[in-house]
């Protein structure tokens, strides 16, 4: 090893990357933008990346990228289903031939069910280790730089590691295993097929890899804990680097705000029992009740995913369909051409306030939204509502940001009582403007790969 540390200018050239990303391309997954952002920084310092992903995503002309259907009847019915989306939208013809798929390939998705009980992406490892190997072989790679997303990329990059001995790098985003409490180390064998797959793949991860990081403190710190190998003489060099993200789209929002007829909290993501604006929604009768003109002028609106079904129990419920606005999903518009992507991060400057939901489960204490790192960009005050995770409490009040804990129902009607008298006295938080730049995340990587013994 050496201490030597690279700048962008002097990364040695030529060396080549095989990327493996299962979502690479893939029009507004946050699994395919943490890659897919990094590319052109990659590019500038010389990397030529040969990437594999799905053909879930657009094809990218810059560089060799090979797109590769899964091998097992799951996944290649999920990926089939977004490859006619992408491009025929989700109209007649994508109704009629996936159905047809669906019912063809029923028997033998519950028989892999049956079998094995992994999660539906897992095949892909079979493609890209086979590629991969031919590419390996005949001296065309330097590194594998596994990323996910889908857990069959980083299956791919120890396989090939075992098979030729390259030097192989992991990018974590979510946690391998799933801890249930504080007090979980995640030492215990799950009973869940596929989380048991996820516990033995992060051990051999930390024991075979040559470099491996995860996107918080909270992630190192227990995987760590689970594999004491991790960054000894017997195991991977473990890091923490925070990935950060581009502005949306190459848009540079202007900061300007100035309040409108309604007060509009934005929500941008998917929805889940444990992540899920009824933490928000609970309180709103309260808030009505003290202030009763915000009936009238607060409105929330969900982009990106279907309401969860306790937020939409709510929202009959509380008879507040006017005040919570479901819009879905937002793909790629046939008409004006604009990607989901661009189409939020337009939604994203027209709020009044970005609703940031955390979660409520153990393991947002190892755990970021990437959501996070793009409203950043976007100038505008955000309310994140957080659970056990200081890493991101700092972050969020070192920027200025409204701050609840989903610990605390009574922080988050205060934050919500606050932004309304804000609102309505013109004096929204002003945020701090320092978004975190992916071209240092890159840098880091390139630091810890070369001084990790590659090149």
């Amino acid at each position: 090893m050496t201490d030597r540390v690279f700048s962008v200018a002097d990364i040695p050239k030529g060396k080549r990357w095989l990327i493996l990303s299962h979502a690479f391309n893939m029009d507004g997954r946050a699994a395919s933008q943490t890659i897919t952002d990094k590319i052109p920084y990659l590019l500038s310092a010389g990397i030529q990346p040969i990437v594999f992903s799905a053909i879930t995503g657009s094809g990218d002309q810059r560089f060799v990228h090979k797109q590769f259907l899964p091998w097992g009847p799951s996944g290649f019915r999920f990926d089939f289903r977004h490859w006619v989306a992408n491009r025929h939208g989700r109209n007649f013809i994508y109704k009629l031939t996936t159905r047809f798929v669906s019912i063809l390939l029923s028997p033998f998705i519950l028989l892999e069910r049956l079998i094995l009980g992994y999660s539906s992406q897992w095949s892909w490892v079979m493609p890209a280790f086979f590629h991969g190997l031919s590419l390996i072989r005949q001296g065309k790679v330097d590194v594998v730089y596994s990323t996910g997303g889908a857990w069959s990329a980083h299956l791919a990059g120890l396989w090939l590691k075992w098979f030729t001995g390259i030097f192989w790098v992991a990018e974590i985003h979510d946690p391998l295993v799933i801890r249930s409490n504080p007090d979980d180390n995640g030492e215990k064998i799950p009973k869940n097929r596929d989380a048991r797959f996820r516990k033995y793949l992060e051990r051999k991860i930390c024991e075979d890899a040559d470099l491996v990081w995860w996107f918080t403190n909270g992630a190192l710190s227990y995987a760590k804990k689970r594999n004491p190998s991790l960054n000894t003489s017997q195991g991977a060099l473990g890091i923490s680097m925070i990935p950060g993200a581009n502005p949306p789209n190459g848009i540079q929002a202007d900061g300007q705000y100035a309040p409108g007829e309604y007060l509009n909290l934005c929500h941008f993501g998917s929805l889940a029992a444990d992540r899920s604006l009824s933490q928000i929604m609970v309180h709103l009768s309260e808030l009505f009740s003290k202030y009763p003109q915000a009936r009238d002028y607060l409105r929330i609106h969900a982009y990106g995913a279907p309401l969860d079904p306790l937020t939409k129990k709510l929202q009959d419920d509380l008879k507040l369909r006017d005040v919570l606005i479901a819009h879905g999903r937002l793909e790629k518009d046939l008409k004006t051409g604009l990607s989901g992507r661009e189409q939020v991060s337009i939604k994203m400057q027209q709020a009044d306030v970005l609703v940031l939901l955390h979660g409520t489960d153990e393991w947002c204490a190892e755990y970021i939204p990437s959501k996070f790192y793009e409203y950043l960009w976007i100038k505008r005050p955000i309310w994140a509502i957080t659970h056990r995770n200081e890493q991101l409490d700092k972050m969020l009040t070192d920027r200025a940001c409204y701050l609840s804990h989903s610990e605390s129902p009574m922080s988050i009607q205060a934050t919500l009582e606050q932004i309304w008298q804000d609102w309505q006295s013109k004096n929204m938080i002003t945020p701090r403007y320092e978004p975190i730049s992916v071209e240092d995340g890159v840098r880091d990587i390139l630091n810890a790969v070369y001084k990790g013994g590659c090149g």
